[in-house]
């Protein structure tokens, strides 16, 4: 399993310390925001596998589309999500972490819709995180073709299911899960 670190890394140098301790990729976010070349300066120094985007998102107002937002959800940027999710990988992201700041904490499923329209424009893998609270909702991201990889903490964190009990439902399910 591929380790991935990410909070409070804000340069190439930190990766280089966070990959020499262990890990295998990094996860940037409101660094990159702050810093957009620190995607490309990583993915030239490191190979875009080791580069994460990690990105938090919400729904405008309008319902017109997604926004940035940074620092846990607290600082809505006014980029547009969709664009800065293209140019990060255009810069050497070769990952995408998607949160959905309007399903995150709240267990009633994954934000469909927005992974979806992140899927349709990029052509690397997109972990989804945010809203899981079911073992249908590890399974509904599947099905629709959401994402290549689902994340969920709080189902885990509180025993509430343990990762054995999701691979063997996704496996009756058809989802090709390793056991």
């Amino acid at each position: 399993m591929p380790f991935t670190v990410g909070g409070g890394i804000r340069t190439a140098d930190d990766v280089r310390k966070m990959l020499r301790a262990g890990a295998d990729k990094c996860s940037l976010n409101s660094a990159a925001v702050r810093n957009p070349a620190l995607i490309a300066d990583c993915a030239e120094q490191f190979g875009n596998q080791c580069v994460v985007l990690a990105v938090d998102g919400k729904m405008r107002e309008d319902g017109s589309g997604w926004n940035v937002v940074i620092n846990g959800g607290r600082i809505d940027t006014g980029i547009d999500a969709l664009e800065w999710i293209s140019d990060g990988v255009k810069k050497g992201a070769g990952e995408i972490l998607l949160t959905s700041m309007d399903a995150d904490g709240t267990k009633k499923g994954y934000d469909i819709p927005f992974l979806q329209a992140v899927k349709k424009r990029v052509p690397v893998p997109v972990i989804a995180s945010g809203g899981c609270g079911s073992l249908e909702h590890f399974y509904e991201v599947f099905a629709e073709h959401a994402a290549d990889a689902a994340l969920a903490a709080s189902l885990f964190h509180y025993d509430e299911l343990s990762v054995g009990q999701v691979k063997a439902y996704l496996k009756e399910k058809g989802v090709p899960v390793r056991l």
